[in-house]
């Protein structure tokens, strides 16, 4: 299923939110639950939640008949709080 909502965010869904210069990509699919993360512009638009809702969810449940839900992941990756740490740890 993984592989499939990975084909549909880039056949379909990203071609859309390229045209506002972001894209969508799949952080985990888990109980009939897609979590994806927003890129590009798209990550810090106040409209991401309606993003999710009306472009991203809209096309995923049409296309993937076992997903329940698409919600937005908001957490911040790894790499962004390993280098906040190093920031303020002078390592840097």
């Amino acid at each position: 299923m993984e592989k499939k909502i990975r084909e549909v965010l880039e056949e379909k869904v990203n071609p859309v939110l390229a045209e506002h210069y972001g894209g969508a990509v799949l952080s985990k699919y888990e109980d009939h639950i897609v979590w994806v993360k927003l890129t590009g512009s798209c990550c810090s638009c106040p409209s991401a939640q309606m993003t999710i809702e009306d472009v991203v969810k809209r096309i995923v449940m049409e296309e993937c008949d076992d997903v329940r839900d698409v919600k937005l992941d908001t957490a911040v990756s790894d790499d962004i709080l390993d280098m906040a740490r190093k920031i303020l740890n002078k390592e840097l």
